[in-house]
């Protein structure tokens, strides 16, 4: 007897091997976040009433009229230290030494340091012939000559010391040497300038300008005075 052929069975296409690759355009699906826990809302601040704003106007204003008395205190005092420094810095005094023969105008002067506490360093001195009356002569500054300060010191007046120098207004008036040009020397008004070093701070010089002096006739010999006396 033949014998009978069994059916082959096809082989089965494996899911695997069907399935077709996915291209390289597609987009991956975006995942869903996860939802947030939502939290109570914040309330709102409290109203401030009126009488809140106004202490909190008279606070701010109490403390910007403290600031200010602070700053004022601060400038007084300041003002009141640099005036106190001001009224404590060394001045010059002059005066004039006796002359017994030859013109006023060749009169030997003095300047002292009156300060007690502080020096008079880089001193220079000058002589003014501010006017003479009825001559119409402009006021004339000239270099004080015959310096002389005390030993070991050269433009230096410690305190108390004292310099001397004369004023060469003689040369202005053309006057012989041994002249005695009482007349136009009665009529004239002189004054002293002195420039020197701030104590302490070399860079700034000071002047000052001597009170005005005038040549007394009523002492013998007559002399150079601030003011008239007798």
């Amino acid at each position: 007897m033949a014998q009978k052929k069994k059916p082959t069975s096809k082989p089965r296409k494996s899911a695997s091997s069907g399935a077709k690759p996915p291209s390289s355009g597609a987009k991956p699906r975006a995942r869903k976040p996860a939802s947030r826990l939502t939290g109570p809302k914040p309330l709102p601040p409290p109203a401030t009433t009126l009488q809140q704003e106004l202490r909190m106007m008279a606070h701010s204003g109490a403390q910007s009229l403290q600031s200010l008395i602070v700053f004022l205190a601060v400038l007084v005092v300041i003002a009141g230290v640099g005036i106190g420094a001001w009224s404590m810095r060394p001045v010059p005094s002059y005066a004039s030494v006796e002359q017994k023969a030859g013109s006023p105008f060749d009169a030997t002067f003095t300047a002292e340091n009156t300060s007690p506490w502080f020096p008079m360093k880089g001193l220079k001195l000058n002589c003014v012939l501010d006017h003479v009356r009825a001559s119409g002569r402009e006021p004339t500054l000239i270099e004080a000559t015959d310096v002389r300060f005390p030993a070991a010191a050269v433009d230096e007046l410690k305190p108390g010391e004292i310099a001397t120098f004369r004023c060469p207004f003689r040369a202005l008036f053309g006057l012989p040497p041994l002249a005695e040009d009482y007349s136009t020397a009665h009529r004239a008004q002189i004054y002293f300038r002195a420039t020197y070093e701030l104590p302490f701070i070399g860079t700034i010089r000071l002047s000052d300008n001597s009170v005005p002096y005038f040549l007394n006739t009523r002492l013998l010999p007559p002399r150079w005075t601030s003011k008239p006396e007798g």
